[in-house]
């Protein structure tokens, strides 16, 4: 299990995440990118890291899934939490995992 990240809980072994203790309706895939960003908090992820992790294998030069998602995902977190942004952008590198109220 992850830590708790203030209001938000990522329970990976259960396959869900939590915000005050209401599960976020995340697809696999989210779960996944949002895992595997809190797993490495602070750290820059590449996309080509990021869609490895996810996806498996090594994205095509005009994939753009990885930001797809995490503007899902993003757009998910920001409504469950408003005052928070958790999912910085690098731009040119990738994304990075860092709660910040």
């Amino acid at each position: 299990m992850l830590e708790r990240m203030g209001r938000l809980e990522i329970k990976p072994e259960q396959h869900a995440a939590l915000v005050d203790g209401r599960p976020l309706s995340l697809t696999v895939r989210e779960l996944q990118l949002l895992v595997t960003l809190a797993e490495h908090p602070q750290r820059i992820m590449t996309r080509e890291e990021l869609f490895s992790e996810v996806w498996g294998g090594t994205p095509r030069s005009d994939d753009r899934s990885v930001d797809v998602y995490v503007s899902r995902l993003r757009a998910k977190l920001g409504e469950a939490l408003p005052e928070a942004q958790l999912i910085h952008t690098h731009n040119g590198i990738g994304y990075r995992f860092a709660p910040e109220v």
